[in-house]
Formats: structure tokens, C-alpha cells, sequence
């Protein structure tokens, strides 16, 4: 059965990988325009925001300053969300830095042992958001929106609040979806046993010199600003797929475009999209979700989980537009 599905998996995706070699080669002009669109917003939008956070948060990392750097937020964040100080930090710095910089710290916080497994894969599904930057700079704009007090409160508060039920009042979700071993291994919900789980990191290596800390950091802010490149590339030239179903419905087209590459999408889209885009954000699209995984290949963090909860939270953002639209 496993291997029929395996075979099943790979016919689609030749079929699909054959179907898009077609429209390349069917329309190039168009091809190169997504292309060059998927490049140029990565070049004023993504490399300007957060290649300096990259360097910046990397140094930190390498220099073990990260716990000096949350010291008079962490007894709130600790008592919120049963946080250790490194735990604090990715919270700090992946809320103000935005997207995907709250899954790269996470990932080099696991993989150099300064954060445990369990409290990353915790701080991994809501701390992994649009940034305030990008969320007031891009999408304010691009949908007119006059009041953004309540857009910026859902779009923030939904994931605190998120966060909160998940560490202290749910904490057993953090496994969900469930396989047989997590579900054997979860415990009953206490919020001590899951403050305590991190402390469990391995320990935290010898502080790198500042010059070497600042090439290691460089260096990896570079290749990891290289890979969202080639991700907001490659799905923007995605769009390419529905190039002939030009008698489909425009909405549905723009939903989909949303779905693959967000700030594409709304490039695209904007106002005609108000809700919908606000609804899609915390989810952040395809893209955003493959950015995620090469932010975290290097650990054992589940990305299926992820996406899991990233769906939760959208669902839950919608209810909350839904509701505020009732209301008003």
C-alpha cells in the first residue's frame, strides 16, 4: 500500500514537473516576468528587512549574548509562556524581526544546543510570524488600510495568545498531530513539567571572538537570504500554472497566487482581497512554508506540526475578522 502511494506521489509530480516545462516553454515572456517579479521583491523586500537581522541576531548567537539581551523582559516572558533565555529571546526577536526569522533562531538555537528540542518545536509554532516592519511598510499600504490598530492586534495577538494556551494551559498539542509514540510519550498537562523541559538543553558551547562571529554570522545571513531568494523565485514563477485558465474566476486565481507567495499575491491582488489577505498572513503561503523547512532541515523539527498549527492559528484569525465584521 505504502509503496503504491509512493508510486501514486511521484507520477503527480512528473506530471507536474512536465506540465510546467510546457508553459515555460509556452510562454517565456510571461515566465521571465513572475521570475523577475519573484526576484525583484526579494531584493527591495526581503534582503533590506532581514539580512541585517540575520547578522545581527547571528552574532548574538555565536557570542552567547542572546540571555543578556532578554534579561529584563525574560521574568515576563518566563512566567507567560515557561520560557528559558533562550526561549525569551526568539520570542523577542522573532515577533519584532518577522518572517522566517523566528524559525532560522530557532533552528541555530537547537542546532548549537542552546535551546532544547521540545521548547523550540513550542516557540517554533507561533513565534514564526509576518513581521511589524513588513505588516505596517507593505501591507498597510498595499490594502488602504485607515485604522490598523485592530489588524495589527489580531495579527499579533491571535499567536501570543496562541502561544500562551499552547505552553501553559495545552501544552500537550505541541505534539499534535499525535503518532503512536507521541502519543504514548505525552504526559498529563502541567505547566511545570513543560517549564522544566527547558532546561534541558545540551550545553551551551564557548562564546566566539567577535571578527570570527561576525564572518560565521555573515556568512550564514548570506546563504540563508540566498535561499528565500530562490524560494520567492521559483513560487512566483508558480503563477504560471494558471496562465490558462483564463476563463476561471479572478478571485479564485488571486486566492491561489496568495496561497503560493504571499507578498505576490497581494502585490497582485490588493484591495480587491482585503480580508481574505489579512485571513492568509499568519499562514503565509507556500513559500513562506518551504522557507520555514530549509530555516530548520538541520534539526529534528517537524514541519508537518508546523503546519498544523499555522492552520490553527489561521482558522482562529478568521473567526476573529468574522466576528469583528459582525460586529461592525
Amino acid at each position: 500500500m505504502r509503496q503504491a502511494a509512493s508510486k501514486l506521489y511521484q507520477l503527480l509530480f512528473t506530471a507536474l514537473a512536465l506540465y510546467l516545462v510546457i508553459l515555460l516553454l509556452r510562454y517565456p515572456a510571461l515566465s521571465l516576468e513572475y521570475a523577475s517579479t519573484g526576484l525583484m521583491l526579494w531584493l527591495k523586500k526581503m534582503v533590506p528587512t532581514l539580512l541585517p537581522f540575520m547578522i545581527l541576531s547571528g552574532i548574538m548567537i555565536r557570542m552567547n549574548l542572546t540571555e543578556g539581551f532578554v534579561r529584563l523582559l525574560h521574568p515576563l516572558l518566563h512566567g507567560l509562556f515557561g520560557t528559558s533565555r533562550n526561549g525569551s529571546y526568539t520570542i523577542v526577536m522573532g515577533f519584532l524581526c518577522g518572517f522566517p526569522m523566528g524559525a532560522r533562531i530557532v533552528g541555530e538555537l537547537c542546532g548549537s544546543g542552546r535551546l532544547s528540542r521540545e521548547e523550540g518545536a513550542r516557540l517554533l509554532y507561533f513565534c514564526n510570524n509576518i513581521g511589524p516592519i513588513y505588516f505596517l511598510s507593505y501591507v498597510i499600504p498595499a490594502l488602504a488600510i485607515r485604522r490598523p490598530f485592530l489588524p495589527l492586534l489580531i495579527m499579533y495577538g491571535v499567536p501570543l495568545l496562541y502561544g500562551f494556551l499552547l505552553c501553559r494551559i495545552f501544552p500537550f498539542l505541541r505534539s499534535w498531530p499525535f503518532s503512536k509514540s507521541a502519543r504514548c510519550a505525552v504526559r498529563p498537562a502541567a505547566a511545570a513539567v513543560f517549564a522544566a523541559e527547558t532546561l534541558s538543553a545540551k550545553r551551551t558551547p564557548a562564546p566566539l571572538p567577535l571578527p570570527a562571529a561576525l564572518d560565521s554570522a555573515v556568512v550564514s545571513g548570506l546563504i540563508g537570504i540566498a535561499r528565500l531568494g530562490g524560494y520567492m523565485v521559483f513560487f512566483n514563477l508558480l503563477n504560471i500554472v494558471f496562465v490558462p485558465f483564463v476563463h476561471a474566476d479572478r478571485t479564485v486565481l488571486q486566492i491561489f497566487q496568495c496561497l503560493l507567495e504571499i507578498t505576490s499575491g497581494i502585490d497582485y491582488s490588493g484591495q480587491s482581497l482585503f480580508y481574505p489577505i489579512l485571513v492568509l498572513l499568519p499562514f503565509g503561503g507556500l513559500s513562506c512554508i518551504a522557507q520555514t523547512y530549509s530555516m530548520i532541515c538541520h534539526t529534528d523539527l517537524s514541519v508537518r506540526r508546523y503546519v498544523f498549527h499555522k492552520t490553527v492559528q489561521t482558522a482562529l484569525t478568521a473567526l476573529c475578522y468574522l466576528a469583528l465584521h459582525t460586529l461592525l
